[in-house]
Formats: structure tokens, C-alpha cells, sequence
């Protein structure tokens, strides 16, 4: 199947989802992410209505940006981000959806300030606290410390939280995980209403019909839309 197919395959079982959850299909955004793919990928998908792309690598966008520059796309990271990278990132990116410290956010912060712009960042949350992930625990304490200086990063915009949970074969296997991120969203949303904690972005080629049901407004698709990733 081309990736045209492969869309309009995705779109299709995010609004069966949408169906089964009485939610709207325009209130979920279709990331497909482009890892590891050429830029002519990107460009098929983009043709074919998805305009939001995901990328893991600072140098790997890095390399592709230039052929991607006329396209009117967002192009967020969703990969680990290392502080030392922060500003190059601010440049590449409209946004950080891998925010796990007040470090890393203070360093996008003087990057978007030099550049003049704002970021879109999200926090990402180690639901499952799993040693071998980054993010903040589930707990929220930390997430409650740094939402409380956020007036001292100016030039980032906090709109929500992130997740990547535990890997289970059955799809459902991550709803406990999906459920906990919400809940923590809505306690952290009510707690500081002044910065519009809105978004959720979890759900993957895998899981993202589950996550939908569970509030998800942003599923990262890569698989289902691009295929297997090149080997390198």
C-alpha cells in the first residue's frame, strides 16, 4: 500500500475511535513520525493531507530540513533531547513534545529567546517509571515545581503532557497507563489554570485507537503510515 493508503487507513480507524470515545475526529491531530525516513517520504505524506511530522534526532532533521523548507508543515521533536542541544533544537523545531527537566527547559527557553520566538513544549511523563525512559515520575511532584516557575521561561509555552508506556502486545495493556497520564493532566490543569494544559500526546502505531478512547489529542503513527524503518 502506498502512503496515501496508509493515511487514509489511519484517519479512518482514528474516526471509528473517535466514534466509540463520542468525541470529534478534529479534536485528535495525526502525527506521523518521520524517523529515519527521506525526506521524499515526508513529502508523499504531506500530499496527503498530514501536515504535522515527528523527528527524534536534532542532526538527522538537521539534514533533511532544507529539502523540507516549502512545505507548510509543523516538524516537532519527540525524541530524548540533550541540553547541549537545546538551541539547535529551538531553531529546527516549532516544538519540544520530550521536555523531562527544568534544565532542558530553561535551555530551550534561551534559545527561543535569541531567536525571537516562542516554543511549544510538552512534559514528557515516564508513566510506567521504567529505568530505561526519561520523563518525570507520575507522581507530579516534580511536574508541580517546574509548572510553578513557568513565568521564569517566558519564551516556552507548556501545553500539556506526553507518554510513551510500557510495550504489551495487546493493545489495551496501555489504556491503565493512557488513563493515568489524563488524570494527572486534569489534576495538573485545575491546579494552574493560567497556562492551558490541553494537549495529550500519547498513542502509537500500536496502541493510538486505545489512547484515543482515553482523551489522547495527538497520536505519533510512524509504522502504519511509512512502513518498517529503513535499516541503517
Amino acid at each position: 500500500m502506498s502512503i496515501a493508503d496508509n493515511v487514509a487507513r489511519v484517519r479512518e480507524r482514528i474516526a471509528a475511535a473517535c466514534a466509540r470515545a463520542r468525541r470529534s475526529p478534529n479534536d485528535v491531530r495525526l502525527m506521523a513520525v518521520s524517523k529515519t525516513h527521506p525526506a521524499s517520504a515526508i513529502r508523499e505524506a504531506f500530499a496527503a493531507g498530514v501536515n504535522l511530522f515527528g523527528e527524534n534526532r536534532v542532526q538527522e532533521f538537521g539534514e533533511k530540513h532544507a529539502e523540507l523548507a516549502n512545505i507548510a508543515a509543523e516538524f516537532h521533536l519527540i525524541g530524548h533531547l540533550q541540553s547541549n542541544k537545546a538551541a539547535k533544537a529551538a531553531e529546527l523545531f516549532s516544538a519540544v513534545d520530550s521536555v523531562d527537566s527544568w534544565k532542558l527547559a530553561e535551555r530551550l527557553n534561551s534559545g527561543a529567546e535569541k531567536l525571537g520566538k516562542r516554543l511549544s513544549v510538552l512534559l514528557e511523563v515516564n508513566v510506567g517509571g521504567e529505568e530505561a525512559k526519561s520523563g518525570f515520575a507520575a507522581d507530579g511532584e516534580e511536574l508541580r515545581a517546574l509548572l510553578s516557575k513557568a513565568n521564569d521561561v517566558p519564551n516556552v509555552q507548556i501545553r500539556g503532557l506526553m507518554t510513551i508506556p510500557p510495550h504489551t502486545e495487546d493493545p489495551n495493556g496501555a489504556r491503565p497507563y493512557f488513563q493515568t497520564l489524563r488524570s494527572l493532566r486534569d489534576r495538573l490543569a485545575k491546579d494552574f489554570p493560567q497556562l492551558k494544559l490541553s494537549e495529550l500526546s500519547m498513542g502509537m502505531s500500536h496502541d493510538y485507537e486505545v489512547a484515543i478512547e482515553e482523551g489522547s489529542t495527538c497520536v505519533r503513527v510512524g509504522t502504519a503510515i511509512f512502513g518498517k524503518r529503513p535499516q541503517r
